[in-house]
């Protein structure tokens, strides 16, 4: 993420409004990713494995 920390934090944008998009997936196996791992990791680790994906997308505004 972009606060270079293991976990979510929420957004956090400027004056106005934002949309965000989140991409979900549905997999058939767990990964057993470490924790800290990239992002390439984590997309090479879900190869062969994502069943469904889907978006979830919002607007954040202030």
């Amino acid at each position: 993420n972009g606060f270079r920390r293991i976990g979510y934090i929420g957004p956090e944008p400027p004056f106005g409004t934002h949309t965000y998009r989140f991409m979900v997936y549905t997999l058939d196996t767990v990964l057993g990713l470490n924790p800290g791992a990239t992002r390439k990791q984590l997309e090479k680790a879900m190869e062969g494995h994502i069943l469904q994906t889907g978006l979830l997308e919002g607007k954040f505004g202030t």
